[in-house]
């Protein structure tokens, strides 16, 4: 099961560069947010998504750093927070905060998820109210790495990819 999302999620996220038939199209564009769908052999996908406003340290070479809600019909899953740092994690290192709420997420290799629907759906509440979200995580190698994220226009980027794929 863990596998199947992680494996979900590098597909969703090489379609966005490929240049093939699968490539993700642009559903709106929301401050700084934006919503995408792409048809798969397993159906429709949507998700919202983000890139950081801040990224920290410099020193640290690492590839982009993406936010996601994520919305798969065809495999009854929707709200599915996700997220990447740009490098691989060290195990149970990756938290988001906003003011005085925090969530720990657990990661696979690059790519990290809340654990359950009740978190996802209260991290979204979160989301929805925020003005910004700062996600740590940890190298391999121990390193912390800090983004930054705006919500500014999340609402707007979530309620169209949830609509686009009911």
């Amino acid at each position: 099961m863990l596998f199947k999302k992680f494996l979900i999620l590098v597909l969703l996220i090489l379609f966005s560069f490929s240049a093939s038939a699968n490539t993700p199209r642009s559903t709106g564009k929301y401050k700084n947010w934006e919503s995408f769908t792409v048809e798969t052999d397993k159906g429709k996908i949507c998700f919202a998504q983000t890139l950081p406003t801040k990224r920290a340290p410099s020193s640290i070479q690492r590839g982009k750093s993406k936010l996601f809600v994520t919305f798969r019909p065809s495999e009854n899953i929707e709200n599915e927070v996700s997220l990447t740092s740009g490098h691989n994690f060290k195990s149970s290192t990756v938290t988001a905060s906003s003011g005085k709420k925090r969530f720990s997420f657990f990661s696979q290799k690059d790519f990290a998820w809340l654990l359950d629907n009740q978190e996802e759906q209260n991290f979204i509440k979160l989301m929805k109210r925020a003005t910004n979200l700062i996600v740590k995580a940890r190298t391999i190698k121990g390193a912390e790495t800090t983004d930054h994220y705006s919500m500014m226009g999340f609402t707007k980027a979530y309620n169209t990819a949830k609509k686009t794929c009911k």
